[in-house]
């Protein structure tokens, strides 16, 4: 069951939680200098300052540009966010805020309310809606996209799409494209610390709305990557990491039985002191494991060991990030859902291998997800450097234990016989594959636009559905994506599949009058 999400909106509390909300008055009134300075002065009194990249992003997004953001995980993307959110506010604007997953647009939901009050903050995610009136909202990219669809008139002034890099995604990416296709009117702000070449999509939003884009980009980290590559076993590796003061490690996985192993594998390694264990189970005192997986989880807590991934409950997912939080975790065996939306402090991230399955078949992970996991390592305010280290395959190590063991020909005078790479699922890979991914670029972001039943629904329902809405909408919708002349006509051919059903299944209909033809 998803909990409640309550927020107090007092004014007392409105009035001590919102330091940005008086500063945005008159509304309508300021000039975009003003807005900028009033912002600036507001950063300054919390005693940061900004790196050029927040500044030149805060520039050019109040001289009404579009901005691509793409800097290293850590420097402060949300901040330029909350700029713009600033100056939505000061001109009686809308701005939408997205993110990918349901937990981080809580996240920024609450945050948004301390700086704004919550009375000027809403939240649309799907299993919760709070005060969607609201002139600043959190919601996930699906949200904002079928409301894209729907509604031609939706007032949408600002749009931030955090993790942009999603737009690649092969399952979701489309929702990070449709509101690019269908709010011409809008302002966008795209964050990701893993863009690559965006230059094609800047230009297709450029010549949509009429305006221009500027690209943002820096590669300084606050907080430096250490990165090295390991032929140890793992669990000596771990157990060197834990002992050189380079905890909390989070253990990379592809999957979440290999996650739950490794977690089960680790048990053996003392990762943890008498006392660290103690604390461990003061903090656990209360807690009921009582689930059939509860229970092995409590064991692997009890010895300083947290796992995490999609599948886990919402409850024991945040008591693991409350644990590590605490510094209580030494380890963290997870899923790569690291790169996005994982509140765990980490001061080192280890790849168990450089390959897994894509859904289609098995292949050496690329630039940008390695970055986007990679970037984890490191804590602003807490460490002065970060750690990123991948394991050898399994088979090398062992291969290269028994070598050292056993000379090349071994005691008895005869070779021995070397450990052989797994048969299904791998991909080899080594030291080059390492260096390649740390040292390359992400690769250029690719349309991931489909055609699907709900897509036509929204547009053939609501106000999209006005004259020059519908499947005639849909048509244009497919002729503006940024797909391949070929796959537009794919896409065409699907959509009109689409409709034929929809039709004789009796759901829609064809309407012709003098206003309205072809719908």
């Amino acid at each position: 069951m998803t909990p409640a999400l309550t927020v107090s909106s007092s004014s007392d509390s409105a009035a001590t939680a919102a330091p940005l909300a008086d500063l945005a008055h008159p509304v309508g009134s300021l000039s975009a200098d003003d807005i900028l300075d009033r912002f600036l002065t507001h950063v300054a009194s919390t005693g940061l300052e900004l790196y050029p990249a927040q500044e030149e992003a805060l520039l050019e997004l109040m001289a009404g540009k579009h901005v691509v953001l793409s800097t290293p995980t850590g420097s402060g993307k949300s901040l330029v966010a909350t700029g713009l959110f600033f100056k939505a506010l000061s001109e009686g604007k809308t701005a939408f805020y997205t993110c990918p997953i349901k937990a981080l647009v809580n996240e920024k939901f609450f945050a948004f309310c301390d700086l704004f009050g919550p009375d000027r903050v809403g939240l649309m995610t799907g299993d919760a809606t709070i005060n969607r009136t609201a002139p600043l909202i959190c919601c996930t990219a699906e949200i904002l996209a079928n409301l894209s669809l729907r509604d031609r008139s939706a007032r949408v002034d600002y749009v931030v799409m955090d993790e942009f890099h999603y737009y690649a995604d092969r399952e979701r990416g489309v929702a990070w494209q449709i509101p690019l296709l269908c709010l011409p009117d809008a302002t966008f702000l795209l964050m990701s610390a893993t863009l690559g070449d965006t230059r094609s999509i800047e230009r297709g939003i450029e010549e949509r709305t009429k305006r221009s884009f500027a690209a943002v980009r820096g590669t300084t980290r606050p907080v430096p990557l250490d990165y090295e590559y390991r032929e140890t076993p793992l669990h000596e590796t771990i157990a060197e990491l834990v002992t050189g003061g380079r905890a909390p490690v989070y253990l990379v996985n592809f999957t979440q039985r290999a996650a739950a192993e490794e977690a089960q594998n680790l048990l053996s390694v003392d990762i943890c002191t008498k006392a660290e264990k103690e604390a461990i189970k003061t903090a656990l005192h209360d807690v009921p494991f009582n689930t059939p997986f509860g229970k092995e989880l409590q064991r692997f807590l009890r010895h300083g060991v947290g796992i995490h991934h999609a599948g886990l409950l919402p409850r024991y997912r945040l008591l693991i990030e409350k644990l590590a939080q605490s510094g209580l975790l030494k380890v963290v065996s997870g899923t790569d859902t690291l790169g996005v939306g994982v509140n765990i402090p980490l001061r080192t991230v280890l790849f168990t291998q450089l390959c897994k399955f894509d859904g289609e078949k098995s292949g050496i992970l690329g630039v940008r997800d390695f970055q986007q996991i990679s970037g984890r390592a490191g804590r602003k305010g807490f460490d002065t450097r970060g750690y990123v280290l991948c394991q050898a395959p399994a088979h090398v190590i062992e291969n290269k234990r028994l070598a050292a063991k056993n000379g090349k020909d071994g005691k008895n005078g005869k070779k021995f016989v070397p450990r052989k790479p797994p048969q299904k699922g791998y991909v080899p890979w080594d030291k080059g594959t390492f260096d390649r991914l740390v040292g390359g670029t992400p690769e250029p972001l690719e349309s991931r636009f489909i055609v699907t039943f709900g897509m036509l629904i929204n547009l053939l329902s609501g106000r999209r559905a006005e004259r020059g809405g519908g499947y005639r909408a849909l048509v244009t919708l497919i002729g503006r994506s940024a797909e391949s002349d070929r796959k537009k006509r794919e896409h065409r051919r699907l959509a009109a599949t689409y409709f034929r059903s929809l039709r004789r299944a009796g759901i829609v209909d064809i309407v012709t009058t003098d206003a309205i033809r072809g719908r």
